[in-house]
């Protein structure tokens, strides 16, 4: 299982982004291994952890973290959870609340926004094309990051991006730190990072400086708010 482990202590689990791995948290690493025991997975699909045979949705890979949560005998860990490994913790936590302890969610996604006329125009321009001109059609229309799946990574993405998580973020009942930067295109903080405040009982929103990757960019920041977080007894 490609997974870094490093520390001694509170067990503290990471769960990356789609399309990322366990070495984007390089700096959380090296920062909460001088006090607690981390652990970071490549999640399936992704970094050294292969390609996926079918298609997984949210629900398969918490199943997923579960089953790896069991075998590595992690205790009752802190969970850090980046923009697609929040989905997997939402899902996760409101299923088995008694799995984890604190969680930390950073420009965390999940929720599936109203379809403008714009985009839904331009899904059924696809939708023609793709009828005709399939290998224009994938060259022209959807993300860069779309664009770079394997086509089953690409029907896994569709699954997870469509599936709204609002009901599972309510359902959430461990002690919450939610982390946006405040130039995050991607999740804005004024979108995703309110609606989960909002949905999460007792959760507080902390807004720095960076973008999607503000734990990269804003390390040193980023760092000094979960340590805060983790050690606090209230």
């Amino acid at each position: 299982m490609p997974c870094i482990s490093a520390g001694e202590g509170t067990d503290v689990l990471m769960l990356h982004g789609y399309g990322s791995c366990k070495e984007s948290f390089y700096y959380q690493i090296k920062f909460l291994s001088q006090y607690y025991k981390v652990t970071v997975p490549d999640m399936p699909g992704f970094g050294a952890n292969g390609g996926l045979e079918d298609a997984w949705s949210v629900s398969d890979y918490s199943s997923w973290v579960l089953k790896f949560l069991k075998s590595s005998k992690l205790c009752q860990p802190h969970i850090i959870a980046h923009s697609f490994g929040a989905r997997v913790a939402l899902k996760l936590l409101a299923e088995n609340e008694d799995i984890a302890s604190k969680l930390v969610i950073t420009g965390g996604a999940g929720l599936v926004k109203p379809r403008t006329k714009q985009y839904i125009r331009r899904v059924k321009a696809y939708r023609r094309i793709k009828k005709i001109f399939p290998a224009y059609a994938e060259k022209k229309f959807g993300s860069e990051e779309y664009r770079k799946l394997s086509p089953v990574m690409k029907e896994s993405y569709k699954k997870i991006v469509n599936e709204d998580l609002r009901e599972y973020a309510a359902k959430i009942k461990n002690k919450t730190l939610l982390v946006y930067g405040d130039n995050d295109t991607v999740t804005p903080s004024d979108e995703e990072g309110a609606t989960f405040n909002s949905l999460i009982a007792g959760s507080r929103l902390q807004i720095i400086r960076g973008g999607h990757f503000c734990f990269c960019e804003n390390a040193e920041e980023f760092n000094g708010e979960v340590i805060a977080f983790l050690t606090e007894y209230i």
